[in-house]
C-alpha cells in the first residue's frame, strides 16, 4: 500500500469513527424527543439532521471507491469534510442539549 492509499485509508476511519459518534449523537436525540408528536418542530428538525447524516454517509461511500488521484483532487477542492462532520455532530449535541 502506498503511502497516499494509507492516507486515505486513514481519512476513511476517521469518517467512520465520526459517523458512529454521529449515529450515537442522533439515536440520544431520537429518544430524547421521541414522546413528541410527528409534526413538533423538533421531530422536524431531527429529521433535517438525519439527512445530512445520510448526506455524509454516502459521501463516505463514495469515498471508498474513489481512486487516489480523484480522492486528491475532490480534497483540494473542497472545503474539508471533516468540518462538515464537526457541524452536524456540533447541532446535535446542541440538540441534545435543549432536549435531555
Amino acid at each position: 500500500m502506498t503511502t497516499k492509499e494509507q492516507l486515505i485509508d486513514q481519512h476513511i476511519r476517521e469518517y467512520e469513527s465520526r459517523l458512529k459518534h454521529i449515529d450515537e449523537l442522533y439515536q440520544r436525540a431520537h429518544d430524547a424527543t421521541e414522546h413528541l408528536d410527528a409534526e413538533h418542530d423538533s421531530r422536524s428538525e431531527l429529521s433535517d439532521l438525519a439527512k445530512q447524516r445520510l448526506q455524509l454517509q454516502q459521501h463516505a461511500d463514495e469515498i471508498k471507491t474513489m481512486s487516489v488521484d480523484k480522492w486528491r483532487e475532490d480534497t483540494v477542492q473542497s472545503a474539508g469534510p471533516m468540518a462538515i462532520w464537526d457541524i452536524l455532530a456540533q447541532k446535535l449535541e446542541d440538540f441534545l442539549e435543549r432536549h435531555e
